[in-house]
């Protein structure tokens, strides 16, 4: 077994791990207030309180099954759409944000503050707030670590091939929208208040989040278009593919999450919500995100890379 193997095999049952605190957490939180034991979160009626851990709970069920499927012989045998969907989904959605998870660390220390010390909440003591920020960025290195491994037992010509000696099968429109919507969100991480509806509600963080998402877009952006040349390019073939793998599941995935929350705010008009873009503008950029980070990933599985002489090429989607 190759070092980076191994390395990806132990990342995969450290992620599982990592979520398992989570898990318990919320699993606690539903039988204690179902039982009258713990509180209900603030806002919340107990029926709403436990609907939205139910499916908390079910979501990081299916995050330790994707972590144990990347590194366990059966996940070779799961359909790989399936499989590449929920790994893009999950990294789209935690190992794009660990570079705002350190950043925000350093700026909250530098503060002398904590990253999220869960104090304020009476429903969640700071070791538990403490305990699910682990599960999140366990499972996004975990995820940074076992998911390349497997996708490099699984389809190993696509990490063999040089870019641009493939067949391009990208679709131009999504890389070009990646950009516009990667720029928009730059321009508002820094400072920028065009489409910018309530300036005063913005915040350091919300800006480190957003300008975060900007450089994955533009990111992903970038490496799907130089994967689209014809001719060969200096940056190698699987740095670009995780690139563009990265920056179109991020786009897709919080966005994909972004929207309906925008949506609501927009319909519902809650008077404890204030979001401070222009709704119309923001539910916009979401929905650009979410189509070019569908039609970025489209154009990653569909790619062929030339394989040598005398050998066929694994397609990406099998």
């Amino acid at each position: 077994m190759e070092r980076w193997d191994r390395v990806g095999r132990c990342a995969g049952y450290g992620a599982a791990l990592a979520v398992s605190p989570y898990l318990l957490i919320k699993v606690s939180w539903v039988v204690g207030s179902l039982l009258g034991l713990a509180p209900i979160g603030e806002g919340f009626n107990l029926a709403g309180w436990v609907l939205l851990n139910s499916v908390t709970i079910g979501m990081a069920a299916i995050g330790i099954a994707l972590a144990l499927a990347l590194v366990r012989p059966w996940g070779m045998r799961i359909p790989g759409r399936l499989v590449a969907f929920c790994a893009w989904t999950g990294s789209g959605f935690l190992v794009s944000i660990l570079p705002y998870a350190v950043l925000s660390t350093v700026l909250d220390a530098a503060r002398g503050g904590t990253a999220t010390s869960g104090g304020e909440d009476s429903a969640m003591p700071g070791w538990e707030a403490a305990l699910i920020q682990f599960s999140f960025i366990g499972m996004g290195l975990g995820l940074a670590l076992a998911l390349p491994a497997y996708l490099r037992r699984r389809w190993p010509d696509a990490f063999t091939a040089r870019a641009g000696c493939g067949t391009p099968t990208v679709v131009p429109w999504a890389a070009a929208v990646a950009a516009v919507v990667g720029l928009a969100w730059l321009y508002w991480a820094v400072g920028g208040t065009l489409g910018v509806a309530h300036p005063a509600e913005r915040d350091t963080n919300g800006c480190l989040v957003t300008g975060v998402g900007a450089l994955w877009a533009l990111a992903g952006s970038a490496a799907v278009w130089m994967l689209a040349r014809q001719r060969p390019a200096r940056v190698p073939h699987h740095l670009l593919l995780a690139l563009g793998w990265l920056g179109s599941g991020s786009l897709f995935a919080w966005s994909g999450w972004k929207l309906p929350l925008t949506l609501f705010v927009a319909l519902a008009h809650p008077s404890d919500v204030t979001l401070p873009e222009n709704l119309a503008v923001a539910a916009v950029l979401h929905v650009a995100a979410v189509v070019a980070g569908a039609g970025m990933l489209r154009s990653l599985v569909g790619s062929r890379p030339r394989a040598p002489a005398g050998t066929g090429s694994t397609p990406l989607h099998t």
